[in-house]
């Protein structure tokens, strides 16, 4: 582990109760956007069993999934992937993990449509996954503020229209992004 970054966490959301603190941790192999993509997704998808990099105790899923919530039963009902991730482990994904919804952030908007039209080309499955892209300046700018020990005030973050407003280190963001089903 190179890096361990500590969030500080406050809802206004009653009907997502968020942990007062998670630290998300950098690989060797991971930047700072793999971390913020961890944050953001936690904090949009928030639910009672969402976990960041869960150990999966399924030998048939040889993969890692950056965000996860578990069923009852222990299997993947939600797997979100952050950042790079090959069409050729999504495509696998879907038969592994084959009842999860299977979500891919991006960065921004061009990083998510250049995966869609990796995920045409290659011909994977169509209505297995959906791919949201997150605004490229609202991102950078979050980037440039990230630091070992950050504040997050989550307002809101809704689908329909897709937007999140949040404060990050004391400045406030207002942003839209875009999600596909493909």
């Amino acid at each position: 582990m190179s890096a361990k970054y500590n969030f500080q966490l406050r809802s206004e959301e009653r009907r997502r109760p968020l942990p007062g603190k998670i630290v998300i941790g950098q690989d060797d192999t991971e930047t700072t956007t793999h971390v913020l993509l961890k944050l953001l997704g936690y904090l949009l998808f928030f639910r009672e069993r969402l976990q960041i990099e869960a150990r999966l105790d399924d030998d048939n899923i040889p993969f890692a999934p950056d965000l996860v919530q578990l069923n009852y039963e222990l299997r993947p009902a939600l797997w979100i992937e952050c950042g790079e991730c090959g069409v050729a482990k999504l495509d696998k994904l879907a038969v592994k993990a084959p009842d999860a919804e299977i979500w891919v952030l991006k960065p921004s908007v061009p990083d998510a449509e250049h995966l869609l039209q990796l995920m045409a080309r290659h011909a994977l499955r169509r209505n297995r996954y959906q791919v949201l892209g997150l605004d490229g300046d609202m991102f950078n700018e979050l980037t440039g503020l990230l630091q070992t020990r950050n504040e997050v005030f989550w307002v809101r973050g809704h689908f329909d229209p897709p937007q999140m407003q949040f404060e990050f280190n004391g400045l406030w963001f207002d942003a839209p992004f875009r999600v596909w089903r493909f």
